[in-house]
């Protein structure tokens, strides 16, 4: 085995975007892909516990669905409380951003997140090309929720150390 002394420092680098999570209409950029048939609260429906979605979902510079697409954000959420009270997630995702200084790297999230929490923060566990060994946090906020349709915007304050 070969051993290597690095002299590499950490970078800190701040991302701010918009992630649009659309479950309706023709174009949906997410869509559930599994589901439980095994769970009824008080002989109704009461939660989406278990459900599986696969998300491709845009990263836009603003809260308006015009703003510029810098990238999109691929992976799974899992529908994971079994309280109908408390609709919780557990997401992974690669983060990718598609223009700018930025274009052809990614950070990845592998996190618990409390949705119906109106701020919440989840895990950054990795990522490629200029975050690689990338370890952080986003600060994530609802901006925009739908109950009918289930479509959320939400705002992500990201906070990036890498080398």
């Amino acid at each position: 085995m070969d051993s290597e002394k690095t002299n590499l420092l950490d970078k800190v680098t701040r991302l701010h975007f918009f992630l649009f999570d659309i479950l309706s209409g023709k174009n949906p950029s997410t869509v559930r892909v599994a589901q439980s048939n095994l769970i009824k609260f008080d002989n109704k429906e009461a939660t989406l516990f278990g459900s599986v979605y696969a998300i491709d979902d845009p990263l836009r510079l603003g809260l308006e669905p015009t703003t510029k697409i810098i990238g999109n954000a691929q992976g799974l959420y899992l529908s994971s409380s079994r309280d109908p009270t408390k609709f919780t997630m557990v997401l992974y995702a690669d983060f990718a951003f598609t223009t700018g200084k930025f274009n052809g790297s990614s950070f990845n999230v592998f996190s618990w997140n409390p949705v119906t929490e109106t701020d919440c923060e989840v895990v950054v566990v990795g990522g490629r090309e200029k975050f690689r060994f990338a370890r952080g946090y986003a600060k994530v906020k609802s901006s925009y929720f739908n109950a009918t349709t289930g479509d959320v915007v939400l705002d992500y304050h990201v906070t990036l150390i890498h080398y």
